[in-house]
Parts: C-alpha cells; sequence; structure tokens
C-alpha cells in the first residue's frame, strides 16, 4: 500500500495513501538507524508505469521519497513539526533565562484556566439544555396552532 499520498512526475497521475501495489523490497545497503534496517520499495505508477521508489525513515517513523514521484502536502505533519519546533524553542529560552520559566508557567495556568472556564460554561449550556421537555414544547407548538387556525377560522366566517 502507498504510506502517503504522491504525484507520479512522469504522467501526473496522483497516487492516494492506502492504494494496493505489487511493491518490490529490497534491504538499502550501509544504511542503519539504531540497529534498524532501512528498506527500499519499489512501484510502478498505475498509469504509465513509470517506476517509484521510497525507503523507510525509522528516526521519523516514516517514509521519503526518493525519486519518480513527487510527495503531495500534507497538513498534519507540517503542524507536527511547527508544534515540536516551537517546543524546542520554548525550552530552549527557558534553560537559559529563569524568568521566562516563571512567565510561560502563568501564561499556561491562564490557560489552562481559560479552557476549564470554557468547559465548564459548555457543561452548563448542556445541563440548561437537558432540562427542556420537547414533548411539552411540542404540545405547546400544537396548541397555539390550532388557536390561530380556529381564530382564522371564525374571521373567515364573520367576513363572510
Amino acid at each position: 500500500m502507498a504510506p502517503f499520498n504522491m504525484r507520479c512526475k512522469t504522467c501526473g497521475e496522483y497516487i492516494y495513501k492506502g492504494k494496493k501495489f505489487n511493491a518490490r523490497k529490497e534491504t538499502v545497503q550501509n544504511e542503519v538507524y539504531l540497529g534498524l534496517p532501512i528498506f527500499r520499495f519499489y512501484i510502478k505508477c498505475t498509469r504509465c508505469l513509470a517506476e517509484i521508489t521510497f525507503k523507510t525513515d525509522p528516526e521519523n517513523t516514516d517514509y521519503t521519497m526518493e525519486h519518480g514521484a513527487t510527495r503531495n502536502f500534507q497538513a498534519e505533519k507540517l503542524l507536527e513539526e511547527e508544534e515540536k519546533r516551537v517546543q524546542k524553542e520554548r525550552e530552549d529560552e527557558e534553560l537559559n533565562n529563569p524568568m521566562k520559566v516563571l512567565e510561560n508557567r502563568t501564561k499556561d495556568s491562564k490557560l489552562e484556566m481559560e479552557v476549564l472556564e470554557n468547559l465548564q460554561e459548555l457543561k452548563d449550556l448542556n445541563q440548561r439544555q437537558a432540562h427542556v421537555d420537547f414533548e411539552a414544547m411540542l404540545r405547546q407548538h400544537r396548541l397555539s396552532e390550532e388557536e390561530r387556525r380556529r381564530q382564522q377560522q371564525e374571521e373567515d366566517e364573520q367576513e363572510t
């Protein structure tokens, strides 16, 4: 199966994640990560039969595109990388500046308080809605509709 969305460089065919292929697998020589072998996979484009290769990337628990296709944009991956980068910058900044540690703790606690307040508001709203008797509301609506129709009929009878 294709491990990610890609586009063939030869014909432009999109190959979506999960598409089944008969792939050829080989162990990459002289490439090992923490004792784990790196594998290379060969697949063929479904339209033009051009060869596409990618290999495992155990360091990032992902795959790297080698040739024959380009990897499509993945917003989730970019978001994760951005979060990791921001977290690393924050840790580096805190390591050098003890005052920044205190500021970040204060910001985190304020954010947590806001989240808890919002959660409590949602719980209260759900609780209020849980006490609403929808059957009574429907009965009231039917009664008001019947009353309106009866008044309309009376007005029509008076006009004639």
